[in-house]
């Protein structure tokens, strides 16, 4: 089995918001228990050095978070995490300065698509606080403030423009609004702190038109995902487990990204061809189509 860059693993699909660039999950939720997450981590440590805490929910609602973080200690997993961050206080700050932490990103464009005009100010001197920190205690911690359609002319747009002007003076930096995501998506503030900017797009679904049947991702080949409930999918878009590969509790996880499924998958990719019909269905994957 050949090593991934990550392995997203959704220690919970349980979310504090509901965006509306994220569609609602429709899978029963629930939180990941400690047992399944270290079966998940001893099975993962030998073929990744890291381990990103997403899929579908925000894993600070995650009550064993701590826990989780020095279990991926103890196998010398780093951990990449995604958070819209308006759960972040003092306790959970702490977790994420811990060693085993390699990124954190912050969905900084959550805020304004759920909490309208509320002015944003505590919510980002959190954020602030927390980065400040890890200037001091962790300058080897890459974080990325997410800050999504700043070109869009609908209302959040504006909110994502009155943040990134937040930003700015705090750190004192200037950077166009207009930059164009096709070219640049991310751009140095300080030290390791980074700006994230993209676009939203759909979310691959079974019951959306077909797009085509030619193409290629990085699903199980950079990556997979294990969900909630143990069950293995080739990709962090797979959020209904569409492509179910196997489920850790049943199987070693070599015999599942082995299976004729899996094996079919990715000799399609490598093919041009999208055997799944999830894949067929998936927008983001033409954002892979020049250049692989």
């Amino acid at each position: 089995m050949s090593r991934f860059s990550k392995v997203n693993i959704e220690i919970s699909n349980i979310c504090n918001l509901q965006c509306s660039f994220c569609p609602e999950v429709q899978r029963h939720k629930g939180l990941m228990d400690e047992a399944l997450f270290r079966r998940i981590i001893e099975q993962v440590a030998p073929h990744t050095d890291q381990v990103c805490f997403h899929l579908m929910g925000d894993p600070l609602v995650h009550p064993k978070l701590a826990e989780f973080v020095d279990i991926c200690h103890e196998h010398q997993v780093r951990i990449f995490l995604v958070t819209n961050g308006v759960l972040l206080r003092d306790k959970q700050a702490e977790i994420l300065l811990h060693p085993a932490f390699r990124q954190v990103n912050f969905s900084l464009h959550s805020f304004g698509d759920n909490y309208g005009d509320k002015d944003p100010g505590a919510y980002l001197e959190r954020i602030f606080r927390y980065t400040e920190r890890a200037f001091l205690e962790r300058p080897d911690l890459y974080i990325n403030f997410r800050l999504w359609n700043l070109g869009d002319p609908r209302g959040s747009g504006e909110k994502n423009r009155g943040m990134l002007a937040r930003i700015e003076e705090r750190y004192q930096v200037k950077i166009s609004p207009d930059i164009d995501v096709r070219v640049q998506k991310s751009h140095l503030v300080q030290n390791r702190l980074y700006l994230h900017f993209d676009t939203e797009f759909t979310w691959p679904a079974l019951d959306l038109p077909v797009l085509g049947t030619q193409g290629r991702c990085h699903g199980l080949r950079s990556h997979f995902g294990i969900l909630v409930d143990g069950t293995v999918v080739p990709c962090c878009l797979d959020k209904e487990a569409a492509i179910p590969l196997g489920r850790i509790q049943d199987q070693d996880l070599s015999e599942i990204l082995g299976s004729p499924r899996a094996r079919a998958l990715l000799q399609g990719f490598q093919r041009r061809q999208l055997v799944e019909d999830l894949c067929q269905r998936c927008q983001y994957i033409e954002r892979f189509q020049t250049g692989t």
